[in-house]
């Protein structure tokens, strides 16, 4: 049968979204397959990343995790621990009702367990970059990737690069935290490979000004998070498995009755969030979308700026299943900051402690939220007081990142608005503000008209500003076109199964 996918123009899946399902230049390939061979770099295929105990132990035995080393490829999944070492079970921890005040387990999933950048973006970039490679249309001997991002899809994609021995350049707004700018430049080979764009998070069609105007350089090959197809289809595959298999080995120890609610994701460029069409496919999970409550732009076809790390705004990517989407939260980032703020320093750690019943295992966890992962928890709360969920309904959500990439960040809400220090009684108010009085304010439970009210949205972005041909634009809304991504991801295999072989013989 065909799709909707497949009915659109060949050279629009290709040059547009991503989508080559076969060779498109053999001889960019071959130039990958002697640089690949060079370096004996060797690919894992989205089926080992899904399900990493396919993976030979022994390829990052010894291989430290932080590494420009390409065996880290083989490291690009949910299933790592700190230390860079395999585990059965995606490193996760279950929220208990004494901190979020509802009945209903929320499960966070860990993501600077990820190696290189700390962050699970390195899955997004390594999805939109492998496909590009292995079909023929990027060539590392006379291309550079530019990784637009507002941080850490620029960070993975420096990271990809290196691995894949290919020159990358990174693209994001100069206000970004300075732990992300002081590990670009470590990693990048040449000063002006880090491109600074004005503004902040919210800042996005500033980075794609500037990458239109690289665009003009046959040299530069785009890889933006936000339109390439690879970053759906990866997460759909890698993160929607490993989300599933963090609820089941929740729910086969001792919650035996347990169901998968809702999965909340705050948005940024929409490539996380597809994890979730997975997740309802399995289980009926409603698919939560999150958003900063500063630039409310699916709440309210709003704007504004905010300070949600790894949210970006006032445009709607065109990677997000809108028509797919069941509820909208509005989360400030007012919240992040300060519950993060808590969740770091002594004062708010004893303070959960004493009045909460924390343990030292919890407070450390918590330790590995970054703003985006505290979004999603605030909006994990949120949904289940929305949806009326009980102690049968768990809800999922990622930590992207964790704490150890806001220092920076941290210092600036000190000295904003605790100048006199940082007390017990301040984490009190915060806590009390921003987790124990959390209600269902600045939410959508989304009908028809909202979802496509936010889905013709981003007609004036890609459309009017981007050039995205129409007939695509609109392919988007039929869940036809979804589930026609589907078949991408084994093709893909097959072709990576491909190169591999082709490089080894090139050996």
């Amino acid at each position: 049968m065909t799709t909707t996918s497949q009915a659109l123009d060949t050279d629009t899946l290709i040059s547009q979204l991503g989508l080559a399902d076969t060779v498109v230049d053999q001889k960019s390939l071959e130039n990958s397959v002697r640089r690949f061979a060079a370096q004996d770099i060797v690919l894992p295929t989205f089926a080992q990343l899904a399900d990493p105990s396919l993976i030979d132990p022994a390829v990052t035995a010894g291989v430290d995790k932080n590494a420009p080393d390409p065996r880290n490829l083989f490291r690009v999944h949910w299933y790592n621990d700190l230390n860079g070492d395999r585990v059965q079970v995606p490193d996760h921890v279950v929220l208990p009702s004494t901190l979020t005040g509802i009945d209903s387990p929320v499960i966070v999933v860990f993501g600077d367990r990820f190696p290189m950048i700390t962050a699970h973006k390195v899955l997004a970039a390594y999805s939109c970059f492998v496909p590009r490679v292995i079909t023929g249309q990027f060539d590392p001997t006379c291309h550079r990737a530019v990784w637009p991002s507002t941080g850490n899809y620029a960070r993975g994609g420096i990271a990809i690069s290196r691995l894949m021995d290919s020159r990358g350049v990174a693209v994001l707004p100069a206000g970004m935290s300075k732990e992300r700018f002081d590990w670009l430049d470590r990693w990048v080979t040449d000063p002006s490979d880090v491109v600074r764009t004005p503004g902040t998070e919210s800042n996005v069609k500033e980075i794609y000004d500037a990458c239109n105007e690289m665009a003009k350089d046959p040299g530069n090959f785009i890889l933006n998070q936000f339109c390439e197809f690879g970053n759906p289809v990866g997460h759909y595959e890698v993160t929607g498995r490993a989300l599933a298999h963090a609820f089941e080995h929740v729910k086969a120890n001792g919650r035996s009755g347990l169901r998968l609610a809702a999965f909340t994701s705050a948005t940024g460029s929409a490539g996380t969030i597809s994890a979730g069409d997975r997740l309802k496919d399995i289980y009926g999970t409603k698919i939560v979308a999150v958003e900063a409550l500063e630039c409310p732009t699916m709440l309210e076809n709003g704007f504004g700026e905010h300070n949600i790390q790894g949210i970006g705004d006032k445009h709607i990517p065109l990677i997000h299943n809108v028509m797919n989407t069941d509820v909208v939260v509005g989360v400030s980032d007012r919240a992040t900051d300060e519950l993060d703020v808590v969740f770091n320093t002594p004062a708010g750690q004893k303070y959960l402690a004493e009045r909460h019943g924390a343990g030292p295992e919890l407070i450390e966890a918590l330790t590995h939220f970054g703003f985006s992962s505290i979004c999603n928890v605030i909006a994990a709360i949120k949904t289940a007081k929305l949806l009326g969920l009980g102690a049968d309904d768990a809800i999922v959500t990622v930590a992207t990142d964790g704490s150890a990439l806001y220092p920076s960040e941290r210092e600036k809400t000190l000295a904003r608005r605790f100048p006199d220090g940082f007390a017990e009684v301040d984490a009190a108010e915060i806590v009390g503000t921003h987790l124990s009085s959390i209600d269902t304010g600045n939410m959508i439970e989304c009908t028809e008209r909202d979802r496509n009210r936010i889905f013709n949205l981003g007609y004036y972005t890609w459309v009017e500003q981007q050039g995205t041909p129409l007939d695509v634009f609109e392919a988007r809304r039929s869940q036809d076109f979804w589930r026609g991504l589907r078949r991408y991801a084994p093709v893909w295999d097959e072709l990576i199964v491909d190169f591999n072989a082709r490089v080894a013989a090139a050996r």
